[in-house]
């Protein structure tokens, strides 16, 4: 089992920077890569950016160039910089570990951080 709890959100306006954090606990030995997603209100949730173990990115078109994921494997902790943030934004956002032990795969999910762009 993989504990997730993330920080860092908050109301910022358009054109800010926010910068999240996700710090992971329990089973991280077998976490194969880290994502973020966010929800916004009516909407379902979507990937934002993703990283594996071995430092892969992937992101949305939506925020290619203005948001930036890493990871600290020493630290087991996952971060989200969003820069030149839009009203579009804003949403809930989520930490979530893909994890990996032996042929079988699970997923982990963080309680979410509020994130509010203003115009």
């Amino acid at each position: 089992q993989v504990q997730l709890r993330e920080s860092g959100g908050g109301l910022v306006q358009a054109g800010g920077s926010l910068r999240l954090s996700c710090l992971a606990s329990g089973s991280i030995g077998t976490i194969n890569a880290m994502h973020w997603y966010r929800q916004a209100p009516g909407k379902q949730r979507e990937l934002v950016a993703g990283v594996t173990t071995g430092g892969t990115t992937t992101y949305a078109d939506s925020v290619k160039g203005r948001f930036t994921i890493s990871r600290d494997n020493a630290k087991s902790a996952v971060y989200l910089q969003m820069n030149s943030l839009r009203p579009e934004d804003t949403g809930v956002y989520y930490c979530y570990a893909l994890s990996r032990t032996g042929f079988s795969f699970s997923g982990s999910w963080g309680q979410g951080t509020q994130v509010t762009v203003s115009s």
